[in-house]
């Protein structure tokens, strides 16, 4: 439903009460043709024409009648034509019979009186509610220099009573006013067959007074027009940088506001557009505001975002603040620019400190990437059988219940924060959320790049809660500015990375552990050896690999975005600064290059089934009665020292590590292995080249290929 208040019938349906009655008088219908005027009858019934009259007489009468037409009034000899199709546009006409001196004088005088009527037409028209308030100053501004004008006629008409007022005196006085009015009539024009209104209209003033540089006297008037007409304009936008307050009931601002957009959405949806499209900038901005409109934008998006986190401020006025002309001398962009670091030095100061922003980013990297791993090796150890299941039988509250105590019983318990960190079971593996989350990246992967689309169905059956595992972490308005939806979900590819690593590098220490059994027996020539130097480049890879990830990546970056923001100027550059290191943080842990991430992928994928072989083939190659006598030292028994059991131990051991099975299964694993490895030094090396933060990482693996 439209806002604004209608206009009453009265002034619709009155018009005498208008300077428009000469036009309205409603006459009989005319046959339509194609005549392109109407000629309406306003004659007062004069019986002569003014032709029967000396010249002297019809200078007299002409003279009368052009001092009406100078108000838009027909007289004896004078007429009006309208138009049609153009409101307010006319064309006067003159008994042709008049003398041809006096008809060229006549004549002279009347695209004045035409542009009187189109201007009055406008300030009648343009005085309706919905014509806006920039039109409205407008047409108060054209309606004060109009009166100005019925003065002048007026003592024209005083001049002519008093019988001194010939036509050329008249054409003489009128001179003034001449360039004035037709420089007005064609903005009104404009204004009006484009329906001009906001900063449409103030844009053609400026023009249209840098286009009259020449005539001093008509550009001075046009920017005082533009003044008088920007006050309304100005009144907005300094409730806007002032308060933070969109006080435009015409929608004339070059501001708009989405309300459907809510500050919640940050913290849920991860496509949540509310920083950019809450508030945004329309099309048809003054000219004389282009070069600061980000500026007052953003001047007002932060006096919001104090608002509604019940801080209220307001930025301090004084005379030379207000904003109540667009003086030549700029003092108005030096006004907003000074607003603008009012409000960004408060709001920077109440994130920082009130809201304890390096606190949160802080405790964000403590959790979700490691930098205090100890009560992740505790979760890891007491929901190890919970995390084992499929994702769809994980109780998500039993294992918010053990992480809590996990943080409870380690170093976190310090840390206010930790009571905002929960837990959560996604549905697919990391390949797969990465494929579903396609603006991670500005450049699109080509086809050979894309990470593969799996069956939902049989990778629901495949994955534990292992691989699905993540963090989630309550960010409050207005952190949720700096850490939305999306920003979380980079913290949380980042963890499952790390989290997923750390897992495969436990299970390849419990299978090391396996291999210390037999260090009491001569393994020289056997699998077993072949296996524990395999199970040793393995963990050397998976730790590499974690080495990069945290020393070469995670902590370089973290310091180099602390450091920067220690010297922001505004909340948007803690918000660039903030995407920036998770944008290369993701790149850089490889998540951003699904080429050589699938790689990496397969040979954690292969470490894991080669550590859970070895965990189930070696101790069941045990006898029933060496494996009774296991005392729970972790090495099958191997911790007794009795002379009887020794003997026994070592020949059991023996068998084991000559078992074909195992050799068998130990050799496909390490040619599976170092084939997966191989494959991966020429990616990395090609990568490299361009992306220079692979070089240490490709050192590491090329290291472990020459071992082999």
């Amino acid at each position: 439903m439209d806002p604004t208040p209608g206009t009453p019938r009265w002034n619709l349906d009155r018009p005498f009460l208008t300077g428009r009655f000469h036009q309205e008088i409603k006459a009989p219908a005319q046959a339509a043709g194609s005549r392109l005027f109407s000629m309406e009858s306003f004659s007062r019934g004069s019986d002569n024409v003014i032709g029967s009259y000396p010249v002297s007489v019809q200078e007299l009468l002409v003279i009368d009648d052009l001092l009406s037409a100078l108000v838009g009034i027909e007289g004896r000899y004078i007429s009006i034509k309208r138009v049609r199709g153009k409101a307010g546009h006319v064309i006067f006409h003159i008994d042709p019979s008049m003398d041809l001196a006096l008809q060229e004088l006549t004549e002279r005088i009347f695209p004045l009186c035409q542009n009187y009527v189109l201007i009055n037409h406008f300030v009648e028209s343009k005085s309706h509610f919905k014509s806006g308030l920039v039109n409205h100053a407008f047409a108060a501004a054209l309606r004060a220099l109009l009166l100005d004008y019925q003065a002048m006629v007026a003592q024209l008409e005083h001049q002519f009573l008093l019988g001194r007022l010939s036509v050329q005196g008249l054409w003489f006085f009128c001179q003034p006013m001449m360039g004035s009015l037709h420089a007005l009539s064609i903005v009104v024009e404009k204004a009006s067959s484009n329906n001009f209104s906001g900063a449409t209209t103030l844009n053609l003033l400026q023009s249209q007074a840098k286009a009259m540089a020449g005539d001093n006297a008509v550009r001075s008037l046009l920017e005082k027009m533009t003044q008088r007409a920007s006050s309304a304009y100005l009144a907005i936008l300094e409730r806007w940088v002032y308060e933070g307050v969109i006080d435009d009931p015409y929608g004339e601002f070059f501001i708009a506001e989405n309300k459907s957009l809510q500050k919640e959405s940050l913290t849920q949806d991860y496509d949540t557009k509310y920083w950019v499209q809450r508030y945004s900038l329309k099309d048809g901005i003054p000219s004389f505001l282009v070069s600061v409109a980000g500026i007052i934008l953003t001047t007002g998006k932060y006096l919001n975002v104090m608002r509604e986190c019940g801080h209220n401020v307001q930025v301090p006025l004084s005379e030379n603040s207000k904003l109540t002309s667009i003086e030549s001398n700029h003092h108005y962009l030096e006004c907003i620019k000074s607003a603008y670091d009012f409000a960004s030095g408060e709001l920077l100061n109440l994130i920082k400190h009130k809201y304890d922003l390096i606190g949160k980013l802080r405790s964000m990297k403590r959790y979700f990437l490691l930098d205090q791993g100890d009560y992740l090796v505790h979760f890891m150890d007491i929901s190890r059988d919970e995390l084992a299941k499929r994702p769809e039988e994980i109780s998500v509250e039993k294992l918010q219940s053990l992480l809590d105590l996990a943080l409870r019983s380690t170093a976190a318990a310090s840390d206010p924060c930790h009571e905002e960190l929960t837990c959560c079971v996604e549905r697919v593996s990391l390949l797969k959320r990465l494929s579903t989350l396609k603006d991670l990246d500005s450049t699109e992967p080509s086809e050979g790049n894309r990470l593969p689309d799996s069956d939902p169905q049989s990778e629901l059956f495949s994955i534990t809660g292992l691989e699905t595992f993540c963090l989630s972490y309550k960010v409050q308005w207005p952190l949720s500015l700096i850490i939305p939806r999306k920003a979380l979900t980079k913290y949380q590819l980042i963890f499952r990375l790390l989290f997923h690593c750390k897992h495969v590098n436990r299970q390849l220490c419990m299978a090391w552990q396996v291999h210390q059994g037999f260090r009491a027996i001569n393994i020289l020539g056997t699998a077993i050896l072949r296996s524990s130097i395999l199970c040793r480049s393995m963990i050397k890879f998976i730790n590499s690999l974690l080495h990069y990830l945290t020393f070469e990546v995670l902590e370089p970056n973290w310091h180099l975005m602390h450091d920067r923001l220690q010297t922001v100027k505004s909340v948007d550059e803690v918000i660039q600064f903030h995407d920036f290191f998770l944008q290369k943080c993701l790149k850089e842990c490889l998540l951003l290059l699904p080429q050589v991430f699938k790689k990496i992928e397969k040979l954690k994928s292969v470490c894991l089934q080669y550590a859970a072989s070895i965990q189930l083939l070696v101790p069941s190659m045990y006898v029933p009665e060496v494996a009774s006598t296991n005392d729970g030292t972790g090495s099958f028994g191997l911790g007794r020292s009795k002379p009887w059991r020794s003997k026994n131990k070592n020949r059991q051991l023996k068998l084991a590590a000559e078992n074909t099975i195992i050799c068998d299964s130990i050799m496909k694993f390490e040619k599976e292995f170092n084939d997966e490895l191989q494959s991966l030094v020429p990616i990395l090396s090609n990568s490299s080249q361009a992306e220079p933060y692979l070089t240490h990482l490709a050192q590491c693996i090329l290291g472990l290929g020459s071992e082999q």
